[in-house]
């Protein structure tokens, strides 16, 4: 006798709502579908649903998310680190309290005296036909991060070797809820045999039909749900093994929206704009905001943030503010739709060769007019990199683009052999958007602090 047994994912939703009431149509609908013909089915999902981005998520510091799970019918989920390195450590110690689904994530541990209610290692189940399903979660070690906020990430690898062989024992197949990456699942695959099924996410990878790689099959659905994932394993009772594993991703930007769902997001939007609706600061004359030239509004920020940090220079790039800011009372709400990035204040260690060289980066074209896409960032442009604590001396050149010929601190030029702290967006530590600042072996984050709250400090200092 053969048995099928179903998994319905999602992964990377970043509070990006405007397909989930899709995802709820769709699932439930499939639930219903799967159970009317005896099969199992759960549905999962890999992290990152949470995104201080949106205006519910920052409101309610992820609840609201949790209660949009439940309301969908999730019984399953991991974490991302969205979740994880965006809030205070309560915050997510006590996301899941209310949580009607299991969450796993077994390299998540806290550095006060409790773990988390909510969270298990691992997760056994099974299906109608007696198959035993083990589960484990694991989400991206990010430590510099997360050890601010009082919690360790174990290695992964290091974290499967110590549960793989009794889950092995236990059972007879392995899921990985994986948000550590596309690359990450690949080697996982490689070296761990005994897991049949990664589902994945963080890395924003869609795999239509899945990858398989010696016999582990991997997946992923891309990112805000625009697509929604299935597995199907294809149980032998009688070889008691795995006879086939098929994998694909569905795209429901098309499909009808769950009018209850809908009805959800809208009370809570408006519960949330209630709740972000406290003055900040008045305004008696409206503050303009420009991407690509200095303004008085990010010069003071980036002040800010040089002050705050006690940095010796400091570097803002004006593609973070997203709007003007009109006259009259400014809300929490205001500021978080300007400056909406779960972006840390950091600092780095550079000397002054190295300091040089990232001044001359911040201001060629190629950077200033950049449209990216991740690292924190949720604007359109990186924009004009505005300075504190130095003298930039610049030119135009025939060709039309600005170039550096000077830079000074304190009145003279920068010391090749000194170091100097230097204050910026955390986002500039990733990637190789300036490589001298992720390069460098002395970074500080300042967290659970979002730059939102440096410009909230800045309007009422310098602007009420």
């Amino acid at each position: 006798m053969q048995e099928q047994i179903h998994f319905y994912y999602t992964n990377d939703l970043h509070s990006n709502f405007e397909n989930w009431s899709r995802v709820v149509g769709y699932f439930k609908a499939e639930k219903e579908r799967r159970i009317s013909e005896g099969s199992s089915c759960w549905m999962i999902d890999i992290g990152d649903h949470v995104d201080r981005v949106h205006p519910i998520a920052e409101a309610f510091m992820g609840k609201a998310n949790v209660q949009l799970l439940n309301d969908a019918g999730y019984d399953f989920a991991t974490i991302g680190n969205n979740e994880g390195i965006t809030m205070a450590h309560d915050d997510l110690h006590h996301l899941y309290d209310d949580a009607e689904f299991r969450i796993t994530c077994a390299n998540l541990h806290s550095m006060t005296d409790h773990e988390p209610e909510w969270q298990e290692p691992t997760i056994n189940i099974q299906s109608a036909g007696g198959v035993k399903i083990g589960m484990i979660g694991l989400t991206a070690p990010f430590n510099a991060f997360y050890e601010l906020l009082d919690w360790h990430m174990s290695p992964p690898y290091q974290t499967l070797e110590a549960y793989i062989s009794a889950l092995k024992k236990e059972t007879d197949v392995i899921v990985l809820l994986s948000h550590l990456g596309i690359t990450e699942d690949q080697e996982i695959a490689r070296r761990f045999d005994d897991i049949d099924l990664i589902i994945g996410g963080h890395t924003h990878h869609l795999l239509r039909t899945g990858e398989t790689i010696n016999n582990t099959l991997i997946t992923a659905a891309g990112k805000h749900c625009a697509f929604v994932g299935e597995v199907t394993l294809t149980w032998d009772h009688t070889a008691e093994s795995i006879v086939k594993k098929e994998a694909h991703t569905t795209d429901i930007t098309h499909m009808a929206k769950d009018l209850r769902t809908e009805q959800t997001l809208y009370d809570l939007s408006i519960r949330a704009d209630d709740m972000l609706g406290h003055p900040v600061t008045h305004l008696e004359q409206p503050i303009e905001v420009k991407w690509f030239q200095q303004t008085e509004m990010m010069q003071k920020l980036t002040d800010t943030l040089k002050a705050w940090t006690e940095a010796d220079v400091a570097m803002l790039n004006a593609g973070l503010l997203l709007d003007q800011f009109p006259a009259g009372d400014v809300t929490y709400k205001d500021i978080h739709h300007i400056c909406p990035h779960p972006i840390n204040p950091c600092t780095v260690e550079l000397d002054g060769d190295e300091l040089v060289e990232v001044i001359r980066a911040s201001y060629t074209k190629e950077l200033t007019e950049l449209k990216l896409k991740g690292f924190g960032f949720r604007g359109e442009v990186i924009g004009k990199m505005i300075f504190s604590g130095v003298e930039v001396d610049t030119v135009i050149r025939e060709d039309g683009h600005e170039y550096v010929e000077w830079v000074s601190f304190n009145g003279r030029p920068l010391d090749p052999d000194k170091t100097y702290k230097v204050a910026t967006a955390d986002t500039f530590t990733f990637g190789r958007l300036l490589p001298e600042i992720a390069k460098s072996e002395s970074k500080q984050f300042y967290l659970p602090e979002f730059l939102r709250d440096l410009l909230a400090d800045t309007l009422r200092t310098h602007f009420s």
